[in-house]
């Protein structure tokens, strides 16, 4: 009997205290979302209270108190059936005319009007006021939304257009608020699992907003969800086949299927046209049986002999023979193609200490500048867990996009059996 009165008494909270309400959910949210950031994209071993609380501020008199008195007083009285309409059947929704014509109007109002002029430029303020409290410039944060402005509102529209719309249809007016908090939310858990050691995107995570940056980085979290890294199988044999020749159509398909009929399976592997050259390194597993077979039949196979094939057995590292990498470094770079690029961000590395794992480079070509991009993907280790060394990796690495005027500069910090502290760095 108490349990049910108690329950009754809760659940009519947030009817006849919709304010309240809205305005705690929102408060609790943003806190809430910094919380997540600082531990699982930032990793940091101490939660920073006054910046968690300083968010706290930002959800509780904006997010909950400024967005509450819009979508509900506001609105309920340029749209006085907003509150009847929500409450309808999807059937007589779509037959209310006037009622889907006052929907679109406060999706109009909430997305291009609200956001653009009052949300994005106080959001920016409070972002560079929290994350840089002790030199905050609030004119160059008003800038870099200028700057930004077409790519966040459409980053904006893609998202909230489609949940603001079922917002404004289908919520009461109590519950406009915390569905807004309960769709941020979402949206900050799922860039964090995506994003953990992102210490180059850590400010632009930070708040729950979804804007240009933030939606590039979930997409680059989607396509690097279904990939992972290939370990040798120490039941297997393994050879690195590489060769060139002059370029013709089918040498992957004629190499590849050489390969696979002798019992081989290609896991890592690199094939491009440089000029008339066609050139290709793979790493192949293959059974031990089968080894001498397949390396045979690549050297001896006629179809194959402009390729100048070459193979050479590759072997696991010895436990004990190397340092065991605990902190891994991913990290891009793009920018406008000029000589030197390659030395200069690998010296970097090199000085640093890091070892090179995996490197890739690409020439692209950016249609709307009209330039060719350079671009770098590596993947280096490390065996020291000191601290000092670890931010002074991340700064140094961080200066490349200044000096080499990169356009892009991602780092991606992740370690093993250590937690480390990560500082926010430049991106």
């Amino acid at each position: 009997m108490l349990a049910s009165t108690a329950w009754r008494q809760l659940s009519a909270i947030p009817t006849k205290h919709p304010l309240a309400f809205g305005v705690g959910i929102s408060t609790f949210k943003t806190m809430f979302s910094d919380a997540v950031v600082q531990k699982v994209v930032e990793q940091k071993e101490e939660l920073d209270w006054k910046r968690n609380l300083a968010f706290g501020a930002f959800g509780c008199f904006y997010l909950g108190g400024v967005q509450y008195a819009l979508y509900v007083p506001v609105f309920g009285r340029l749209f006085p059936n907003a509150a009847s309409f929500a409450a309808k059947s999807l059937r007589d929704k779509l037959r209310d005319v006037k009622g889907i014509a006052a929907l679109n109007a406060q999706v109009f109002l909430d997305q291009c009007v609200h956001h653009p002029l009052m949300y994005f430029p106080v959001f920016y303020m409070t972002r560079e006021l929290v994350m840089h409290s002790d030199s905050p410039d609030m004119k160059g944060a008003l800038l870099s939304y200028k700057e930004n402005m077409k790519e966040d509102l459409l980053a904006l529209w893609k998202i909230w257009v489609p949940a603001t719309f079922f917002n404004f249809a289908f919520m009461p007016m109590w519950g406009r608020i915390p569905w807004v908090a309960g769709t941020s939310l979402l949206w900050t858990m799922v860039l964090s699992a995506m994003r953990g050691g992102d210490v180059a995107h850590a400010e632009e995570i930070v708040g729950g907003a979804v804007t240009g940056a933030t939606l590039e980085i979930m997409k680059e979290g989607f396509s690097e969800a279904f990939t992972c890294p290939v370990e040798l199988d120490p039941e297997m044999a393994h050879i690195c086949v590489s060769a060139s020749g002059p370029d013709k159509t089918g040498w992957v398909a004629m190499v590849a299927r050489a390969v696979a009929q002798e019992g081989g399976n290609v896991t890592h592997s690199r094939m491009v046209r440089l000029g008339h050259e066609f050139i290709i390194l793979m790493h192949v597993s293959v059974a031990p049986e089968n080894l001498k077979t397949l390396v045979r039949s690549l050297n001896n196979d006629q179809d194959l002999l402009p390729l100048n094939i070459r193979t050479s057995s590759l072997t696991r590292r010895q436990t004990g023979t190397y340092e065991k990498p605990l902190i891994g470094f991913r990290i891009k770079c793009v920018g406008k193609d000029r000589q030197g690029m390659l030395a200069e961000i690998s010296e970097r590395i090199a000085r640093l200490g890091l070892s090179v794992d995996n490197i890739t480079t690409e020439l692209r070509l950016d249609r709307k500048r009209d330039r060719r991009e350079f671009v770098v993907n590596c993947d280096a280790t490390t065996p020291k867990t000191d601290q000092k060394m670890i931010d002074g990796a991340i700064h140094d690495i961080s200066a490349l996009k200044e000096d080499l005027g990169l356009d892009i500069l991602d780092i991606r910090v992740h370690s093993e059996n250590f937690i480390a502290r990560r500082r926010r760095t430049e991106q």
